[in-house]
């Protein structure tokens, strides 16, 4: 005869069960309310998003792609600039005057006035000018630039009423294939359209001072000379990149062109309004490539790194006692150290060095390795701002 186990329960043990099944059922309707707020949140978010879009756009799905490009360039247009530059400029006879350097594109940021563009549009200028469209030219002044993204923000003051704002986008989340818009003043020709698609992402290119630019978007919508500086937008009006460079063996677009991505604009324009200029740390030396060096016939103790030629006295390096080449009083030559790797990041090249210090702040202090008299050391070194007197060969 089998036996079958019999489970009794008390009366306290039931008691305990009708509470942990209030408890579950209350836990469980507390979880399907959180979640439905959480979705509800997001469909807020998501509705709060496109009501933030520029007025006059519709929902791109909604209508033709012909329509929202009508819709973006009406709605955007008047808020890029065609930015006209003058340098001052010396005759045969020591006489200084003013000539026409050249033109240039730039997108309206805030209703102060500040008008995001590159560098190159603005560097080495004594006199801006800006029009949008029309008869009318606005005196405008530098703010700040910064050569090593290429983005430089200048200023209409006292600005116009009922400027037309392009507001910032997010260009981390962008995907090649989508369509993309460029408004500038190519060749000088007044506000002209070009559409296209996100070739590729993620584009190396380089600064006027030969800095990597890391990240660029690469287009197929025409960019030519005179569009530098002005907007790529998003089929919802929004910035994404700013249009700074085309390759091309003629000077014209052949469909290649590159935008800085909007977000490292996010990052650099409040400094440059803020102090002209964007605040780094930098390590305060003259460094070569020793992997370069050893190509001209030099010989090294390590096949990769950086040689210090010097430190800047009171910077980074000179403050940790990173040293430079130095020559004794006999006259003969030692060699400066040799920096292999900073927070166990290896250096072949100063592009692995700005890549670096790009995601490090002000007052970070970080291990840098040297190879200094046949042997190994850890430095610590506290990072600094370049002095503003300090050359610009200086990394």
């Amino acid at each position: 005869m089998s036996k079958r186990a019999i489970y009794q329960l008390s009366a306290r043990q039931i008691l305990f069960l009708a509470l942990a099944s209030a408890l579950i059922a209350v836990g469980t309707m507390a979880c399907l309310s959180n979640f439905g707020n959480a979705w509800q949140a997001r469909e807020t978010a998501n509705v709060a998003s496109a009501e933030n879009a520029p007025q006059g756009i519709s929902e791109p799905s909604e209508v033709s792609d012909e329509q929202n490009s009508i819709e973006v360039y009406r709605a955007l247009s008047p808020g890029v600039a065609y930015i006209t530059t003058s340098a001052r400029v010396e005759n045969f006879y020591g006489e200084e005057f003013e000539r026409e350097r050249g033109n240039g594109s730039g997108s309206v940021i805030d209703s102060q006035g500040h008008i995001l563009t590159n560098y190159h549009v603005v560097e080495g200028t004594s006199k801006l000018t800006v029009s949008f469209g029309g008869d009318k030219v606005y005196p405008a002044k530098r703010i700040g630039g910064d050569p090593d993204t290429d983005l430089a923000v200048i200023k209409i003051d006292p600005p116009p009423t009922g400027l037309t704002v392009i507001q910032f986008s997010d260009s981390d989340k962008l995907v090649v294939g989508q369509k993309v818009l460029a408004i500038g003043n190519p060749f000088g020709l007044d506000r002209t359209l070009t559409t296209g698609v996100i070739s590729g992402l993620q584009r190396p290119i380089r600064g006027v001072n030969n800095r990597p630019i890391e990240g660029a978007i690469q287009t197929d919508a025409s960019i030519n000379p005179g569009n530098s500086g002005g907007p790529l937008l998003d089929k919802y009006g929004k910035m994404i990149g700013i249009n700074a460079q085309i390759y091309s063996r003629t000077g014209g677009s052949v469909g290649v062109g590159f935008a800085i991505p909007v977000n490292i604009a996010k990052r650099v324009v409040p400094q440059l309004i803020q102090f002209g200029e964007v605040r780094r740390p930098k390590l305060g030396a003259n460094l070569y490539s020793v992997e370069q060096l050893s190509e001209q016939g030099l010989k090294f103790p390590v096949g990769k790194g950086l040689l210090v030629r010097s430190a800047l006295a009171g910077g980074s390096a000179d403050r940790a006692g990173i040293r430079g080449i130095s020559q004794s009083p006999s006259g003969e030559m030692a060699l400066g150290d040799v920096i292999t790797s900073i927070d166990g990041e290896k250096l072949s090249d100063l592009d692995d060095l700005y890549r670096f210090l790009d995601k490090k702040q002000i007052g970070d202090t970080v291990q840098v390795e040297i190879f200094r008299n046949n042997r190994t050391l850890m430095v610590p070194v506290k990072l600094l701002p370049l002095p503003t007197t300090s050359q610009n060969r200086l990394r």
